[in-house]
């Protein structure tokens, strides 16, 4: 989403890399560039005006002139202002007291309602949540049957006591969204579920009968949280629309949608900063768990390329297995061979975190290889797990005797080429190589100075570094002359140096205070007279 303003801002700030001060100019330069990187990111203009002029005042303040690196520490303010335009901070569901939560969905039609209801749904039920939803969209054809399906799959019952509108009875909706929405509340005191999330029907545009109809349904439940689902991908109209059922429902909470998509992302950038309201999830994919609570300060830091490692880190321990990951410490710990059931076993744990693509554009700097990334193959990991299984258990545990004849018949059975057989026995021998070198020494092979990094390379290299002492004579009176001149030498070496302090014996004529030291200095020194 972010692709297009993550590399004007990146481009923008390398200019300025090197510099040691920043000028008026310079500063007037870089506004200006941050200026049309948004505004060609369909950032609303009043949105742009208001945060470039906070960059440019805070860029020409002292927090700059005095920073040891200026050019860092502009990113550091567009990073900040990118957070407090984004809501500032991430805000959560509010919870009812008591009785259940409720949560009312708004939004234009198509903006993804439906499936955000399922989504939100299924994260709820993982934060260990009992939700029902209730299809209040009886206008939409098949809207309900929509609704029911996107339920089953999420897992999460669906009360929908109408079968809403068909095709032939689009002016004659069956039921009344309002009595629906009441009634939905109702099911889930007597059926005991602690959170409902209401499906509203939305329209192709604004109009009166539509934000009526939300009113009423409003009113009628008295939700907690009342959530505008905006298309992330239809840029500055979604301030518009984001202003008018702010006014018509009032709501709490904004969920962007469709974050995956190709669109320039100004509404993100614009909606919070514009209505007031902060972001609380966002919707980045057709999965039901393309679904993530919003964090303006991960997602500022996307947008400037430096990463989400935290986000990595969170999808990583929900889906990693602790039993075999304790499976693999142990067998570091025993420093077992690391085998191809064990390389199998990793990639799959890997596969289990979602698409290899999104995980590597969370890493800092993905932007610099955004295009190899692109064109990775997410199929890989398939066709590995297929090379793996065409093997027998022997060959897993010891892939040296593997010979031509053995890696075309694994070539066969898996149904690819000989050559990415033997691409894979390659990537498998380093990766048993860096394991053994972790096993052995507890730490990354290859860093000199650390256990298990190259087996103190560091020393060796220093070592090999130092003068070579000259080798002493073998004529004894030639020798017995070089070892009277060293002494002198030293000898000599001792009387030069000043002794008596921390700096050895102070010299007669030798006063601290002239050096023109700190005070208190001179006691360091030995004293002055």
């Amino acid at each position: 989403m972010f692709n297009s303003l993550s590399d004007r801002l990146t481009a923008t700030f390398k200019n300025l890399r090197g510099k040691g001060r920043l000028t008026e100019a310079d500063v007037d330069a870089t506004v200006r560039e941050i200026r049309r990187a948004l505004l060609d990111a369909d950032v609303a203009v009043p949105v742009v005006r208001e945060f470039t002029g906070r960059v440019r005042e805070r860029a020409l303040g002292a927090e700059v002139s005095g920073a040891l690196n200026p050019s860092q520490q502009i990113v550091k303010i567009v990073n900040e202002e990118l957070v407090e335009i984004l809501g500032g901070e991430t805000r959560r569901i509010r919870l009812a007291k008591t009785g259940p939560t409720v949560i009312m969905l708004a939004g234009l039609q198509g903006a993804g309602k439906t499936t955000l209801a399922g989504k939100l749904s299924k994260w709820l039920k993982a934060q260990g949540h009992s939700p029902i939803l209730v299809a209040c969209d009886l206008q939409r054809p098949n809207a309900v049957t929509q609704l029911q399906v996107v339920g089953q799959r999420a897992g999460v019952p669906v009360f929908a006591p109408h079968p809403g509108a068909s095709s032939t009875e689009l002016d004659h909706p069956a039921g009344d969204p309002v009595a629906v929405a009441r009634a939905g509340v109702e099911e889930a005191k007597r059926t005991l579920h602690d959170v409902v999330i209401v499906d509203t029907a939305g329209r192709t545009g604004v109009d009166a009968e539509m934000m009526e109809q939300a009113r009423q349904i409003r009113r009628a439940i008295v939700p907690n949280e009342v959530l505008f689902v905006v298309d992330s991908m239809i840029g500055q109209d979604a301030v518009n629309t984001a202003m008018a059922f702010d006014e018509g429902v009032n709501f709490t909470g904004i969920v962007l949608s469709k974050l995956d998509g190709d669109a320039r992302g100004g509404a993100a950038l614009s909606v919070a900063s514009v209505t007031g309201k902060p972001v609380m999830f966002a919707s980045t994919g057709e999965g039901l768990d393309d679904f993530e609570l919003f964090h303006p300060d991960r997602m500022a830091s996307r947008i400037l390329d430096m990463g989400d490692v935290l986000t990595l880190i969170e999808q990583a321990e929900k889906s990693w297995d602790k039993d075999e990951a304790a499976r693999m410490a142990k067998k570091f710990a025993d420093q077992e061979d690391f085998t191809l059931d064990d390389f199998l076993s990793q990639m799959q744990q890997i596969r289990n975190m979602g698409s290899m693509k999104k995980m590597l554009m969370m890493m800092p700097g993905a932007q610099n290889i955004r295009q190899q990334l692109e064109q990775f193959d997410e199929r890989e990991i398939d066709r590995v797990e297929a090379i793996v299984r065409s093997m027998t258990p022997h060959e897993r545990v010891a892939p040296k005797i593997i010979n031509g004849s053995r890696r075309a018949r694994i070539a066969k059975g898996s149904g690819v080429h000989v050559s990415e057989v033997n691409g894979l026995l390659e990537r498998f021998a380093q990766a048993q190589k860096m394991m053994k070198k972790m096993a052995a020494g507890g730490g990354m092979p290859g860093m000199p100075g650390m256990p298990g990094m190259g087996g103190g390379g560091g020393a060796r290299k220093s070592a090999k570094s130092a003068p070579k002492k000259k080798a002493r004579s073998g004529n004894p009176a030639k020798a017995a002359q070089e070892l009277r001149e060293a002494e002198s030498r030293r000898a000599n070496a001792a009387k030069a140096l000043p002794t008596g302090a921390a700096f050895g014996q102070q010299d007669a004529d030798f006063d601290p205070s002239q050096l023109n030291l700190p005070k208190g200095f001179d006691k360091f020194l030995g004293g002055s007279k």
